[in-house]
């Protein structure tokens, strides 16, 4: 098949209107019949995850390359409250992300691909059961693909947490050896992010240099970005690593001025006005501003709504997020959300700015997972740029402005 225009976007999501496998196959082709060599592929491809970390996919893979029969897990239970990235894929790309998993399944000689949604998100369930179903249908793979619900939880997404989960245990995370040492059934397991697989899939098709068309050198190709909060069109946008933040809000329709901008999720950094107008989705101008694109998500704080509400609504979900497995994160977290809510009440000694302080810097790198360590940043970050908000309710009380709008879903199966 003839290589789309690299130049044009979008690509993951280009078949969003018919995502039917004869869809799928009229627009990319049949599946790449690629072995081992996709990992010098994906190497000079310099592909980074997509579900957080952002690791080298192609060094992700070549940990597991010379194990024995390894099991390949999709990951797309994506606990995140402000991302629908990977349930948008699924709905209205899932063949994309199964050539992919397809892909590495046969680049690994992995026994068994492995999808895991979270069981709250029915449309994509539904969406990749089908999928599976016709691929079965038309013998595209030549490994069985199996569908799971997995169960509703911020850690769930945690590799170690799904791997135990699998395996009939809680879907807490786990210490030592990590999946692609001793996963599911104890054999050597590559978890990976359904975005990732994605891209994975056209890399497949059409190489690196395609793939490296769009983005910048050191970090090519495009990432989808879900952008809510304080927009008129809250939605998924694929986009150009690179891009500037102000060139991704705008079709979204974010108000105007805004007072900060969530780049990374909950677990994210605030960005404050200044940074947000010279943002650019590329992880080393992020990183050099303590942030990072984590699952791209994206939460707009404008000019008619309080920032400081936001983050203390956050901390008291993430808070409620803990895996329960150390002091830090049980105890801590919602002692400093007990603290951010007495920031908003009138009358707030200047002690618990100082306070709060205290005890982030006592939870800070001390978790048995990194979950308290994302509740820190996005508290420390919020702190330093909503900090006139602070300062005016300690003065007037309740400035009468809500919070943007967040997604914080109501349910308490976290230890399922």
């Amino acid at each position: 098949m003839t290589a789309p225009d690299a130049s044009q976007l979008p690509r993951l999501l280009a078949t969003v209107a018919r995502p039917d496998l004869a869809s799928h196959l009229s627009r990319w082709g049949g599946p790449p019949r690629r072995g081992p060599e996709l990992l010098d592929e994906l190497g000079r491809s310099r592909l980074g995850g997509r579900g957080g970390a952002g690791f080298p996919t192609a060094r992700k893979w070549a940990a597991l390359a010379a194990g024995g029969r390894p099991v390949v897990v999709v990951n797309a239970t994506e606990g995140e409250p402000a991302s629908n990235k990977d349930k948008t894929l699924l709905v209205h790309a899932p063949h994309l992300v199964l050539d992919g998993a397809s892909l590495a399944a046969r680049a690994l000689g992995a026994s068994e691909v492995i999808v895991c949604v979270d069981r709250r998100a029915s449309a994509a369930l539904r969406a990749c059961g089908l999928a599976i179903s016709e691929r079965a249908g038309r013998g595209l793979d030549a490994v069985p693909f199996r569908l799971e619900a997995a169960p509703p939880g911020y850690v769930t997404g945690e590799e170690s947490a799904l791997v135990n989960w699998i395996n009939g245990n809680p879907a807490l995370p786990s210490f030592g050896r990590r999946p692609y040492e001793r996963g599911v059934d104890g054999r050597p397991t590559l978890v990976q992010n359904a975005e990732t697989l994605a891209h994975v899939a056209l890399i497949g098709r059409f190489g690196s240099s395609w793939f490296g068309a769009l983005g910048t050198d050191a970090h090519p190709g495009t990432a989808l970005v879900t952008v809510t909060g304080d927009v008129r069109h809250p939605s998924v946008y694929e986009v150009a690593m690179g891009t500037p933040l102000v060139d991704v809000l705008a079709p979204a329709g974010a108000d105007q001025p805004v007072q900060g901008v969530l780049v990374g999720g909950y677990a994210g950094t605030w960005l404050g006005p200044a940074a947000a107008t010279s943002a650019r989705l590329d992880p080393a101008w992020l990183g050099s501003a303590g942030a990072s694109l984590g699952c791209g998500s994206l939460v707009v704080v404008g000019p008619h709504t309080c920032g400081l509400k936001a983050v203390a609504m956050i901390a008291a979900w993430m808070a409620g997020q803990s895996a329960g497995q150390c002091g830090p994160c049980a105890r801590g977290l919602p002692t400093v959300a007990d603290g951010l809510g007495r920031l908003l009440s009138a009358g707030a000694p200047n002690k618990w700015n100082a306070q709060i302080d205290r005890w982030l810097w006592m939870i800070d790198g001390r978790g048995a997972c990194k979950h308290p360590d994302g509740a820190v940043r996005m508290i420390r970050s919020g702190i330093q740029v909503f900090a006139r908000e602070i300062e005016s309710h300690r003065h007037g009380g309740d400035c009468r402005r809500p919070p943007p709008s967040l997604a914080l879903p109501r349910y308490s199966e976290v230890m399922v």
